[in-house]
């Protein structure tokens, strides 16, 4: 399958900026099942500084604003192509240890919430016992866009039963690691039935499974990603993984608005 996607994120402020940093994650992976055919990304009302490969194999790119922007428009576009693979991403490869993906952050760490999921799990093998935690995540926390705290952090989550996918896949990532398996947060884009103007990226959770290696568990949907998902960026959690993080000085009271379109060629 290929996909045609264009993401484009405007920013306005009522006061020009001074100075401002973003750091930008928004160039699908290639490989495992996944072939970039092209894509590029422009920026109005910055200039492009460098770009780079980070520890979990995303690619960066690093942008400061012009002094006095009112504006900033960010637009990323191209085609990807896509094989099915059950959900199976493969062998681990990059410069971060398989340990890492074991490590609790701020917004994974396990409390007793986490711990009562994982002894609800069931099945005979790690596969087995991950698809029954999807199941058992979906039943905890109703999906329902526009309830989330941008820090709210795993807990948190279960203890409110509701969130969006950000949520889920914190909360999942969370459970697999204290079941003792290596887990990473992923950000990217879904095409959905009969929906191609879209308002935010997707997200969804791996973990790494002897024999398999990286598998994909999208708890929104309650299904293992196929063809119709784009691995953007992957991390310990949405920290590591947002498609634009930064800090600026001035341009205050912010106006954001995203466009995202994704549809079958």
């Amino acid at each position: 399958m290929r996909l045609n996607i264009r993401h484009q994120t405007s920013y306005n402020f009522a006061s020009p900026s001074h100075y401002g940093l973003q750091q930008l994650r928004k160039t699908p992976k290639s490989g495992h099942g996944q072939t970039i055919l092209s894509w590029r990304t422009e920026v109005d009302g910055a200039v492009r500084e460098l770009a780079f490969e980070d520890q979990h194999r995303n690619h960066v790119e690093l942008f400061s604003f012009r002094k006095g922007t009112e504006t900033l428009v960010i637009t990323s576009e191209g085609e990807v192509e896509l094989a099915d693979a059950a959900g199976v991403v493969g062998a681990h490869i990059g410069p971060a240890p398989l340990w890492l993906y074991l490590r609790q952050t701020p917004l994974t760490q396990v409390g007793p919430g986490i711990r009562a999921l994982v002894r609800s799990a069931e099945g005979d093998d790690p596969l087995d016992r991950l698809h029954s935690l999807l199941r058992q995540v979906r039943g905890s926390v109703t999906y329902e866009i526009g309830v989330s705290h941008p820090g709210w952090d795993a807990e948190q989550v279960l203890a409110e039963g509701r969130g969006v996918c950000q949520d889920h896949a914190h909360v999942f990532v969370a459970a697999a690691r204290e079941m003792g398996l290596p887990a990473r947060y992923v950000s990217g884009y879904l095409m959905m039935d009969g929906v191609v103007e879209q308002e935010a990226m997707h997200a969804w959770a791996e973990v790494h499974v002897t024999g398999l290696g990286w598998v994909g568990f999208d708890v929104s949907n309650g299904i293992s990603p196929d063809t119709r998902y784009v691995r953007v960026a992957t991390g310990l959690d949405y920290a590591e993984a947002a498609p634009i993080i930064g800090t600026r000085f001035g341009g205050e009271e912010e106006i954001l608005d995203v466009a995202i379109q994704v549809a079958e060629q």
